[in-house]
């Protein structure tokens, strides 16, 4: 065998060929860019003519000979060969099932392979008849995790779906994911779909966005392009989701219709409406309403809805007229300043800084007192009364009584214990916390007494500042040197910064109770009635209030 320059034009063609059928014309359009681009790669192999003269006859490559010819080209290298018995047949046949395909994780390394080398996706795209948008999502492949490709190039592959949700995923990610989901001695199969699960994150595309590039930029909102989403459509997401939803909620501020809302929805996705209003299907008059609100795909969505009439009050008016209503419903309640997680941070922040002021702040005896008397008034207490009821409460508020007591087990106690354990039962009982323990307004009021407020922990940090709408943002940089930027995660870096080696502290966290629910709080707590304590109407009227007796004799013993 040896290697020789032939004109392709000159080979004849073997009449007992293996593949006798045509191939496809995207298959032939493949080979015919390849050969002009790199040449031809692996020789046809060719052997001499038996019926004699000097030709020659295609044993292996008539594809690439014929492509070659279609190239233009006037020489090719060929392998010559001695012709064998059989016409090459029992080559020809192994030669076409020994032959396999490039997997597909090959092919990813092979593209890297030619960028490396200076390849542009153009030239890539051209000499393998392959569109640029297939290039760059193979080369978007190329950023699994190596051992993720090392298993697949194993044969077994994830489907495109798992594929892309995986390649689109950091490479920390994948590898914290990798951890949990390799395959073991014990069961070699990946869990393609737990992996994909686990790398899952929601998506929320440009083309469902009403809002600019502005907001974009506000919002701190990078697109990354979907590089396996169709070629037709805007394929860019984000998965910043509160940025987006941010962005989309401060567009529909912007753009409200003069009777228009921005409404909530349900756990289904459907919109919430005022109540009574009744919801127009058809073309809306001027006198209905709308209302505006995001689906959950992100998308703003608008319905219009009507009110019922509102009859006229008797007077002059005739008694059946009627009028249109002016208002529009119950608007939404709007974007709070303080994202969910930032109120239980702050619940977190007073509970902590309660408990060191209760044990290091100045409390003076009588303040002290009101102190035990307000705790036993918080929502997160329950007591066991001569009535009867229910005890809800832990034995842990034991110990602080226990040391009260001398060995004899009767109660013998100076005024500086009797202080140390009221400050540890206040601590343990009084609660800022987001949950079952919190106290209610009584722990704020505390902490108002008592000067909690200079305990708190500095709270301009990434972690607190990132619960934070935009508008209250801006408004943390007032009395700084920090000017609000562009973008809001800019913004609060930089207040960050300016807060590293300072304290700040929330306006929302500090203790003080906002007046009106305190002021709700007096007035239910005065006026509320125990059930327990009504008596039979026969009764009534011969006894005196067992409860006015018990306040007369309190007052007596404290005097």
């Amino acid at each position: 065998m040896h290697l020789m320059k032939v004109d392709p034009r000159a080979l004849k063609e073997n009449p007992d060929r293996l593949r006798q059928t045509k191939s496809t014309p995207q298959a032939d359009a493949l080979l015919l860019a390849t050969i002009k681009a790199v040449g031809i790669v692996q020789p046809p192999l060719i052997t001499p003519d038996s019926g004699g003269g000097n030709g020659f006859v295609i044993n292996a490559g008539h594809r690439r000979v014929k492509q070659a010819i279609a190239a233009g080209l006037t020489e090719i290298d060929v392998l010559v060969d001695e012709a064998a018995n059989d016409n090459g047949a029992m080559r020809s046949m192994v030669e076409n099932i020994a032959f396999e395909p490039m997997n597909p994780v090959d092919q990813w390394r092979a593209i890297e392979r030619l960028v490396a080398l200076g390849w542009t996706e153009e030239a890539i795209g051209v000499a393998l008849a392959l569109a640029v948008r297939q290039i760059r999502k193979l080369r978007l492949l190329a950023n699994v995790l190596s051992a993720m490709l090392d298993h697949m190039a194993r044969g077994d592959m994830p489907n495109e779906q798992q594929l892309r949700t995986t390649a689109a995923a950091s490479l920390d990610e994948q590898k914290e994911v990798w951890k949990k989901h390799k395959p073991s001695k014990a069961d070699p199969q990946v869990s393609w779909w737990s992996v994909a699960q686990a790398l899952q994150r929601t998506h929320m595309y440009a083309r469902h966005a009403s809002f600019g590039d502005d907001l974009a930029q506000a919002y701190g909102i990078q697109w990354v392009e979907d590089l396996f989403a169709p070629a037709d459509e805007d394929s860019r997401y984000t998965t910043n989701v509160e940025a987006f939803l941010g962005a989309q909620h401060e567009w529909m501020a912007n753009n409200l219709p003069k009777k228009g809302i921005i409404a909530e929805t349900t756990n289904w996705g459907e919109v919430k409406l005022p109540p009574k209003a009744e919801r127009v299907h058809g073309k809306p008059t001027k006198s209905d309403c709308a209302a505006m609100y995001l689906d959950r795909e992100g998308r703003v969505q608008t319905v219009h809805y009507r009110m019922p009439e509102t009859k006229r009050p008797k007077g002059k008016a005739a008694p059946d007229a009627v009028i249109a209503p002016d208002d529009v419903g119950v608007v939404s309640k709007p974007r709070p300043e303080v994202t969910r997680k930032g109120v239980e941070m702050i619940g977190d922040y007073r509970t902590d800084a309660l408990r060191e002021a209760l044990g290091r702040a100045p409390i003076e005896d009588d303040t002290l007192m009101a102190l035990l008397i307000l705790a036993f008034a918080g929502q997160n207490v329950s007591v066991t009364t001569g009535r009867g009821g229910f005890h809800n409460g832990h034995s842990r508020l034991a110990k602080h009584t226990a040391a009260l007591f001398d060995g004899d087990g009767k109660l013998a106690f100076d005024r500086d214990r009797l202080r140390v354990a009221a400050r540890a039962m206040l601590g343990d009982v009084f609660s800022c916390r987001e949950n079952a323990t919190n106290s209610g307004i009584v722990a704020r009021i505390a902490g108002e007494v008592i000067g909690a407020d200079e305990f708190l922990p500095n709270m301009g940090t990434e972690d607190f500042l990132s619960c934070l709408s935009r508008p209250a943002l801006e408004a943390s940089c007032k009395d700084t040197p920090v000017l609000p930027r562009q973008r809001a995660k800019d913004t609060r870096a930089a207040l960050a910064e300016h807060f590293k080696d300072g304290r700040f502290v929330h306006s929302a966290a500090l203790f003080a109770p906002d007046p009106t629910k305190l002021s709700r709080w007096l007035s239910s707590s005065t006026t509320v009635s125990d059930d327990a304590d009504e008596v039979d109407e026969e009764t009534a009227g011969a006894a005196d209030d067992p409860a006015e007796d018990d306040a007369e004799a309190f007052r007596e013993a404290a005097e």
